[in-house]
């Protein structure tokens, strides 16, 4: 009824500009378009404002606690996050602000395409997570950036690392400001400057930089995060959804898909399953394989899948096509290297 209710008020918000009526602060939803930066670890974004749980309150400060709040969830509160979070974003990354709501804004997340935005992943955060720093803008620009390589990793206060700061996800992007041999110097959206373990990250001039993956090399990272639990939405090394997990491996290598399984089944090469290789994504859909795409994971080889299954499961290899389940709903294959 909530819900509802909503979206009954944002109609009668568009007939009351329509006909020239003022709407007051607290109701109408102000259009920005400003960019910002992620200035928590992960940034969880919700399909609605204002609809987060106690449970939650972990995820939705700043700074952000992602092992409490996923470890603190039962199977229960953690099933409640299906169509109630839509996607996440990674400190420093770049969002758009598409409107504002009191303590919450609707951005659109850089960098995960979507037919749902031309600007990127649209859903609400709260406006706390977000920083706008104009020498961190500038640093983005004109400096080579440590892509985390871990799973999660720490920023350190001192170069000797041993006053903990934060911890980050994989594939989290921060501006190199200077290097020892010992230690990393990065750039961070609002606290300064802070320092990294060198074996932690790699170091790029651009992500055109980045080597192209061979099949081995997408396996190889989507191993790192065996037993790592599903969350709904989660697009780091503290939980993955389907989408979120295949998604990520990719940008770590420097290519760009689809945020969705949906769409992602709809871009890259078709592939025959007679030729599948290492890499390749494989879809899977209702009625069949016939209808809606709702699940993606990656090909191994053998006739091996890794992927992220489900709220009760963690990221898991499997035999694909011996499972039932599995093979039943097969919707064919997709290949996003050459």
């Amino acid at each position: 009824m909530k819900q509802f209710c909503q979206t009954c008020l944002a109609g009668l918000m568009s007939v009351f500009v329509m006909f020239g009526f003022s709407i007051s602060e607290e109701v109408q939803a102000e259009e920005t378009g400003q960019t910002a930066y992620v200035d928590v670890s992960v940034a969880t974004l919700w399909s609605e404002p204002n609809e987060t749980r106690p449970v939650d309150a972990p995820s939705i400060g700043n700074p952000v606690d992602m092992w409490e709040w996923t470890t603190g969830m039962s199977y229960e509160q953690k099933l409640w996050l299906v169509g109630n979070l839509q996607t996440q974003a990674l400190y420093g990354q770049e969002v758009t602000i598409l409107e504002e709501q009191g303590d919450w804004v609707k951005v659109a997340v850089h960098g995960q395409p979507t037919p749902k935005n031309d600007l990127g992943y649209p859903a609400w955060m709260p406006k706390s997570q977000l920083a706008n720093d104009a020498s961190f803008s500038t640093l983005k620009d004109i400096k080579e950036f440590a892509q985390v390589t871990d799973p999660t990793a720490w920023l350190f206060e001192d170069k000797h690392r041993s006053d903990k700061f934060k911890e980050i996800s994989f594939n989290t992007r921060l501006p190199v400001v200077a290097e020892t041999k010992d230690a990393i110097l990065v750039a961070t959206p609002s606290d300064g400057k802070k320092w990294m373990s060198p074996d932690a990250v790699s170091i790029y001039s651009s992500q055109e930089d980045i080597e192209k993956p061979d099949g081995q090399n997408l396996v190889d990272t989507g191993l790192k995060f065996l037993g790592l639990p599903y969350l709904w939405a989660g697009t780091s090394g503290f939980g993955f959804d389907c989408s979120g997990f295949t998604h990520t491996i990719f940008k770590a290598h420097g290519i760009t898909i689809p945020r969705d399984s949906s769409v992602q089944a709809t871009h890259g090469t078709p592939v025959e399953r007679d030729d599948l290789q290492k890499g390749d994504l494989l879809f899977f859909a209702y009625n069949e394989g016939e209808g809606r795409v709702h699940h993606v994971g990656m090909y191994m080889g053998n006739g091996k899948m890794i992927h992220s299954p489900n709220t009760a499961s963690t990221v898991e290899i499997i035999d694909v096509f011996e499972s039932d389940y599995y093979s039943s709903e097969y919707a064919g294959a997709r290949r996003y290297i050459d």
